[in-house]
């Protein structure tokens, strides 16, 4: 279940309010000003989230190379098109 704490309490309460309340493998989000501002995961879940999303653009970029979005240049000619302003 994911949590939300206060900046303020982070701040007085330190990283161990995150501790016990991530070891489930919850979420915490942190609001500043009573907004939601950040979150807090385990490693161990940002680092699948990351994997997903390493996958996905791992799809996409084959997709792309099957249907033949690419562009084949030397390292000169890639460097000019993309600083032309």
């Amino acid at each position: 279940m994911t949590q939300i704490i206060t900046a303020n309490e982070l701040k007085t309460k330190g990283v161990s309010i995150l501790n016990g309340d991530t070891a489930d493998g919850s979420e915490i989000i942190i609001t500043v000003r009573g907004k939601n501002k950040y979150v807090v995961l385990p490693i161990e879940k940002y680092n699948y989230l990351r994997e997903c999303e390493l996958e996905t653009a791992l799809l996409e970029t084959r997709r792309d190379i099957k249907e033949g979005k690419f562009t084949k240049e030397s390292v000169e000619k890639h460097i000019k098109r993309i600083t032309r302003g």
